[in-house]
C-alpha cells in the first residue's frame, strides 16, 4: 500500500470547474437586495490643502442615498504598525496623491453615482510636490507629515559582522547602484467590496483579501465597532501577489455609504482606479558594494537602498526589510550592512510585492556575475560557492532548517545544459542564472498562528472550519487534500468552510507564504484529533490496539489484516450513540522570535523555515531592434515537499510569469508629476499566454523537518529568480552589465549602440 492516498499526488483542484466555467463568484459578481452603487470622489491633485467640501447639491440630486465625507469618520489616522499610523480613508486636511479619497457617494445606480460626484465641489489650496526619491530629500523638500523630518518614513539598519575587515581582506571589490521604477499588480480581478448592516449594527463585508481576520480586526478599530460586530465573508479571490493585505479605504468607504444609507452599497473599481488606488510595487534604487576572495566567496556586502513609498506608511517596515532578507537567506556572508530608507513621495502607496525589488533582486546577482567574470569563474559556479546549506544561520540570527539551493542549481544547470552553453553561444545569445530564497511566515503577534476545526458527519464525511483564504493559488485543495488524508476519505467527502471570520478560528492569512506551513499543519493536528476518536471506538469495536488500525478508503482497518474493518460512518454512528463528540481541533503556532522586530530588533528566528529557488534562462537578442526573444526557461524550487505538485507547476509558470517575463521584459509605471500615464491594460504590458516561453519545471525536496508532510513554501522563489536570470541572461546576450530595470527594447538597443560607438 502506498504511504499517501492523495498526498504527493497530481489532483485537479477543488475550485477547478467553477473558475473554469465562470461559475465563480466574486466581490464584483455579489448582488443583495436592494443594494446601492457606491462611487468615490478622488482628488485631481497630489499635493492639496483640503479648505472646504460642500456636498449639498449631491445630496439632493434624485437618487443619491448616502454622502460621505471626512466628517462621517471618527478622525483617527491608521497604520499597519503604531509608529505607523499615518492615514486617513477620508483626509480631513491635506491630500497627498492625485486618485487619494475625498468624499463618496451611494446612489440607486451608477449614472446617478457617477452625476453626484460631479456636484461635489471641493476647495483645494495647491500644494509644492515632491515626485521622486532625490526630490523628496533634497534640503527644502516640502514635507509630506511633520512627523516624517526628510520624508524618510522608515530607516532599517542591520549591521553584522566586521565589514571593514572583510573588504580588506577581499581580492576584488566591486560597488554599482542600479534602479528600476514602480510596477502593479494588475490582479485579473479589478478591487470590489460590498458591505452591508443588518439592524443590530453587526456589518457583513465581502472584499477581495490575503486573510480575512486581518481586515476585520483593523476595520474594527477604524469602524470603531467591536471586533464581534465585523464579519469578513469568504469570497473567490482573483489574486493578491503581496497587494490585498491590509484594509483598503474602499472597505471603510463602503461600511460608511452602508451604515448612512441603510442599505447594502457595492464600489467596484475601474481598472484605472485599481491601478492607482490600490497598492503599487516601490521603485528602487540600490546600491551594492560587494567584496570576494579568489574562490569568489563574499567576504563582506554594504548595501544602501532607497525605496519610493508614496504618500503613506502602508507596510513600509516589512517592504523595506525583506529584500535583504531573502538575499541573507539565500547567500552566506559573515559580514554585511544594510541601510534601507522608504521615502515619501506624493505618489500612490506602495505595499508588499511578490519579487521583492528588481533593483535589489538583481543587482545582487549581476553583480555577483561580473565579481565571477573578473575572477575566471562562471554565474553558476559563483552561486555553488555562496549558496546557503541547511543548518546555517543566517547574519540576523534565523537557523535554516532545510535547504535545496544547492541542489536547484545543480539541476537547473544540468537540465538548461549550462555547461555546454556558457561562453559558447552565438553571439546575442546569452543565458542566465538567479537564486532566491523566501521566508515562510514571520512574527505577526497575536494573529501569527492558525487554528482549524473539523467534525465528522452521520454519514462518514467531514466538514473542514479554517480561517487560511485562498487567493489563486489553490489553498482551499491544499486544506481538503490533507484533511481527505488524514481522515482515510475522499476529497468529495470534505465540505469546507473557511475564510469567513464569523465561524472560523483566527489565522494569519495567505500572506508572507505561511499557509501551507501554519494553516496546513493546524488542519493535520485537526485531523489527526479526529482521527484519534475514531480510533479509539474502532479499536474497542474490532477488539485490537489503537496503533494497529489504519484510516483509507472511507474504512478503518487492522493494518496487518485489511478483511477486518468497519466503515467510517459506522464508527461515527457508534461514537453518536455513546454522545461522543467526534471532532478535533488543531492549532499550530510557528516557531519564531516573537521579540523580533522590523526597525528597532531585526534580530532573531524570523521564520521557522525558508525555500530556494534557482531560475536559468536563455534569450536571443535583436541588435537591430532590442527585442528579446526568450528561447527557454529552466525553474526549480526547493518546496520541502510538493503536497500536490500539478499545482506547483503551475506556481512556477505563473512566477516565470511575473516575475520574469512581465517583470523584467514589459511591466513598468510611466509617471507625469505624479499621475499614472498607463493604468489600463492596453498601457501596462502584462504577459500573454501566447507570449510565454518553454518553461521546464524541476521540484526539488528536501522534507523539511516541521512542515506537513516536509511541505513548505512553493512558488515565490521562483518568480523572484526569475527576475535575475532573465537580466542576467540579456546582460551576457549583448555583452554589457546594465543597471537600470526593466531591460525594455530602447534600453537594450541604447546599451548596444553605445558600446559599438
Amino acid at each position: 500500500m502506498e504511504k499517501y492516498a492523495y498526498i504527493g499526488k497530481d489532483m485537479k483542484r477543488v475550485d477547478t470547474g467553477l473558475k473554469a466555467t465562470g461559475g465563480a463568484l466574486f466581490a464584483a459578481d455579489l448582488s443583495l437586495p436592494h443594494m446601492l452603487v457606491g462611487k468615490i470622489l478622488r482628488s485631481p491633485y497630489p499635493h492639496a490643502r483640503i479648505l472646504n467640501i460642500d456636498t449639498l447639491r449631491a445630496e439632493k440630486l434624485p437618487g443619491v442615498k448616502a454622502v460621505v465625507t471626512a466628517g462621517d469618520t471618527c478622525g483617527d489616522k491608521w497604520g499597519v504598525f503604531r509608529y505607523t499610523q499615518d492615514q486617513q480613508f477620508l483626509p480631513t486636511e491635506k491630500v497627498r496623491y492625485c486618485g487619494e479619497e475625498v468624499a463618496a457617494v451611494a446612489a440607486v445606480d451608477e449614472d446617478t453615482a457617477l452625476q453626484a460626484l460631479s456636484l461635489i465641489e471641493v476647495q483645494y489650496e495647491v500644494l509644492p510636490a515632491v515626485f521622486t526619491i532625490e526630490e523628496a530629500m533634497a534640503p527644502e523638500a516640502p514635507q509630506l507629515h511633520e512627523v516624517y523630518p526628510g520624508n524618510i518614513n522608515i530607516h532599517v539598519h542591520i549591521e553584522v559582522g566586521d565589514l571593514e575587515k572583510g573588504f580588506s581582506e577581499s581580492v576584488l571589490v566591486r560597488e554599482d547602484t542600479f534602479s528600476a521604477p514602480e510596477d502593479a499588480y494588475f490582479q485579473g480581478e479589478p478591487y470590489a467590496v460590498a458591505a452591508q448592516f443588518d439592524q443590530s449594527g453587526n456589518l457583513e463585508i465581502w472584499m477581495p483579501n490575503a486573510g480575512p481576520h486581518l481586515k476585520a480586526k483593523p476595520l474594527s478599530n477604524v469602524l470603531k465597532l467591536p471586533l464581534n460586530k465585523v464579519r469578513v465573508r469568504k469570497i473567490a479571490i482573483g489574486g493578491a501577489f503581496g497587494g490585498r493585505s491590509e484594509i483598503s479605504p474602499a472597505d471603510v468607504i463602503c461600511a460608511l455609504l452602508a451604515r448612512k444609507a441603510h442599505r447594502p452599497v457595492k464600489i467596484v473599481y475601474t481598472r484605472e482606479e485599481n491601478t492607482v488606488a490600490t497598492r503599487q510595487a516601490h521603485s528602487m534604487i540600490t546600491r551594492i558594494k560587494t567584496g570576494v576572495d579568489r574562490e569568489g566567496k563574499v567576504l563582506a556586502r554594504d548595501i544602501t537602498c532607497h525605496m519610493d513609498g508614496g504618500a503613506y506608511s502602508s507596510t513600509g517596515p516589512i517592504a523595506v526589510s525583506v529584500p535583504f532578507l531573502c538575499m541573507e537567506q539565500a547567500y552566506r556572508m559573515d559580514n554585511v550592512r544594510f541601510n534601507g530608507y522608504r521615502v515619501l513621495t506624493n505618489k500612490p502607496i506602495r505595499g508588499m510585492f511578490r519579487t521583492h525589488g528588481r533593483a535589489f533582486a538583481c543587482g545582487i546577482d549581476l553583480q555577483l556575475d561580473r565579481l565571477g567574470q573578473e575572477l575566471g569563474l562562471d554565474p553558476l559556479t559563483m552561486r555553488l560557492r555562496n549558496a546557503r546549506q541547511t543548518g546555517d544561520t543566517t547574519p540576523t540570527k534565523s537557523y535554516v532548517a532545510s535547504c535545496g539551493l544547492t541542489e536547484t542549481i545543480v539541476k537547473t544547470g544540468e537540465k538548461s545544459r549550462w555547461k555546454e552553453k556558457w561562453g559558447k553561444l552565438p553571439p546575442y545569445h546569452g543565458i542566465g542564472i538567479g537564486c532566491n530564497s523566501v521566508q515562510t511566515g514571520f512574527p505577526m503577534g497575536i494573529r501569527g498562528g492558525s487554528q482549524a476545526l473539523i467534525k465528522l458527519n452521520e454519514d462518514g464525511g467531514a466538514t473542514v472550519i479554517t480561517g487560511i483564504v485562498d487567493n489563486g493559488q489553490g489553498n482551499d485543495h491544499m486544506i481538503v487534500q490533507i484533511a481527505a488524508e488524514e481522515l482515510g476519505i475522499t476529497p468529495d467527502d470534505v465540505q469546507l468552510i473557511n475564510a469567513d471570520t464569523e465561524v472560523t478560528p483566527s489565522d494569519p492569512g495567505s500572506y508572507s507564504m505561511c499557509e501551507t506551513f501554519i494553516g496546513g499543519n493546524a488542519v493535520k493536528l485537526a485531523a489527526q484529533d479526529v482521527k484519534k476518536k475514531l480510533f479509539k471506538i474502532a479499536a474497542g469495536a474490532l477488539g485490537v490496539g489503537e496503533e494497529d488500525l489504519t484510516a483509507r478508503n472511507r474504512k478503518i482497518f487492522v493494518t496487518d489484516n485489511p478483511d477486518l474493518s468497519m466503515s467510517l460512518a459506522k464508527v461515527v454512528r457508534i461514537g453518536l450513540s455513546r454522545n461522543e463528540s467526534i471532532s478535533g481541533e488543531g492549532s499550530y503556532w510557528p516557531n519564531v522570535d516573537a521579540k523580533r522586530e522590523w526597525v528597532k530588533n531585526p534580530s532573531g528566528q524570523l521564520s521557522e523555515t525558508f525555500s530556494f529557488g534557482t531560475v536559468i534562462c536563455e534569450v536571443k537578442v535583436d541588435p537591430e531592434t532590442g527585442q528579446v526573444e526568450v528561447l527557454e526557461v529552466t525553474a526549480a524550487q526547493d518546496v520541502g515537499y510538493a503536497l500536490n505538485p500539478k499545482i506547483i507547476e503551475g506556481q512556477f509558470e505563473g512566477g516565470v510569469a511575473m516575475g520574469g517575463q512581465g517583470g523584467m521584459l514589459s511591466e513598468f509605471l510611466k509617471w507625469h508629476e505624479g499621475r499614472v500615464l498607463n493604468p489600463t491594460q492596453l498601457g501596462y504590458l502584462v504577459p500573454l499566454a501566447v507570449d510565454m516561453p518553454k518553461i521546464n519545471t524541476i521540484i526539488v525536496e528536501t522534507m523539511d523537518p516541521n512542515g506537513p508532510y516536509g511541505a513548505k513554501e512553493a512558488g515565490m522563489s521562483v518568480a523572484m529568480s526569475a527576475a535575475q536570470a532573465y537580466c542576467g541572461a540579456i546582460c551576457n546576450a549583448i555583452g554589457i552589465y546594465m543597471k537600470e530595470f526593466p531591460l525594455t527594447p530602447d534600453k537594450i538597443l541604447a546599451a548596444i549602440e553605445g558600446k559599438n560607438t
